[in-house]
């Protein structure tokens, strides 16, 4: 199976744009961290490499072109129906909310990025390989054990597994080095007004920023993510912000930029709230019998099989799991040929983050081997 690389809406370093990565260079983040953000807008084979040996000619243009913007013009029909609704409908105090958009600028780069997403098919082998790197596990344990008193108590508290909430850390924003630097107040605004694919949807996030803003008493021009507006360390949009993000320190805030409690009890209560099941298994590696006939059906995130029905067609894999457990067989492209594997009720609620299998199943094995990495070092 090949996937499209898509822009897709968390932001995470998946489909980070090339204009962030001039960002970053101009602020001075380590070289590492800029190569990691760009592992995907370059070359699976270059993710691994500290440095970028290609012409910084190319890049100095980007940082000089990448950043045309505009004013946005609150008088227009649209953004001023926009306006009257969130006063209307919120209770919104109209001034605040003309200041807070007339500060907004309409960007071009945003447009791009969104419209233009990455041309690169990747397999699922070249996939893996942009997350399962050792520096990569090795940032996970080292983050592991400096967080491991709240690891362990939000873990215990929720039932979501400390592999699952460094796994979705790791790839959602490489434990916190790859967050994005576009103002969400910006990306929000742009894709509400001047994107009218999506423009519906970014309009409703819009909202939700607006009243976070109101509800969290922050300063709309402070908070930075993707370009789709994805905010913070595990790169929640402003609807799932509000619905998901928890106070895991008691101290009135939920702050999933800088407070790292507050960030893993966000991510697993998102996961709570979708449905994980404590100690379920989560996927299974598995083979094709002599009984299987046909072709394997295509990838989905929506299972349609149980344990027993895909049991009785062929399929073998090692579970615990009752025979009405709803499974999917699953079809990648490793290293060494097709791989299939059998995901269970649990690997599908990590879907409910990233549509995605491949996301899926790198996450799962990525806190995998951060788990092997810590228990190694205790051993």
């Amino acid at each position: 199976m090949k996937i499209v690389m898509q822009s897709r809406l968390p932001g995470t370093s998946i489909s980070r744009h090339i204009c962030e990565w001039g960002k970053d260079r101009a602020e001075n983040r380590s070289v590492y961290t800029i190569h990691e953000d760009l592992s995907t807008a370059l070359t699976p084979q270059s993710r691994k490499r500290g440095t970028y040996r290609g012409s910084l000619l190319p890049l100095l243009v980007l940082l000089f072109t990448c950043h045309a913007a505009s004013a946005l013009d609150t008088s227009r029909s649209d953004v001023s129906l926009f306006i009257d609704s969130m006063v209307s409908e919120h209770d919104y105090d109209r001034a605040t909310l003309e200041a807070v958009l007339q500060n907004a600028e309409s960007q071009e780069s945003i447009i791009k990025a969104i419209s233009k997403p990455a041309e690169k098919s990747l397999e699922w082998h070249e996939y893996r390989d942009i997350f399962l790197t050792d520096e990569r596990i090795t940032a996970g344990a080292n983050f592991w054990r400096e967080h491991a008193a709240d690891l362990q108590r939000i873990s215990d508290e929720t039932g979501v597994s400390i592999e699952i909430l460094v796994g979705i850390i790791g790839v959602e924003t490489y434990f916190g080095r790859i967050t994005g630097n576009y103002r969400v107040v910006d990306a929000l605004s742009t894709l509400a007004f001047d994107y009218p694919p999506r423009a519906k949807f970014f309009r409703s996030e819009l909202k939700h920023f607006l009243l976070l803003v109101r509800e969290e008493n922050m300063d709309a021009a402070d908070a930075t993510g993707s370009y789709a507006g994805a905010m913070g360390r595990p790169q929640f949009m402003p609807s799932s912000y509000r619905e998901y993000a928890v106070d895991s320190t008691d101290d009135g805030k939920r702050d999933i930029w800088s407070n790292w409690t507050d960030v893993i009890g966000s991510v697993a209560n998102y996961f709570v709230r979708h449905g994980w099941v404590a100690d379920a298994q989560v996927v299974s590696r598995a083979s094709l019998g002599e009984q299987w006939r046909g072709e394997t059906p295509k990838n989905t995130t929506k299972p349609k099989e149980t344990v027993t029905s895909l049991s009785h067609q062929g399929v073998l894999f090692v579970t615990d799991l009752p025979g009405d457990q709803k499974s999917q067989l699953l079809t990648l492209e490793g290293e060494d040929g097709t791989e299939y594997w059998v995901g269970f009720h649990n690997f599908f609620v990590i879907t409910r983050y990233n549509i995605s299998v491949m996301y899926a199943l790198a996450v799962h094995q990525l806190g995998q081997e951060i788990a092997l990495e810590v228990n190694s070092g205790e051993s």
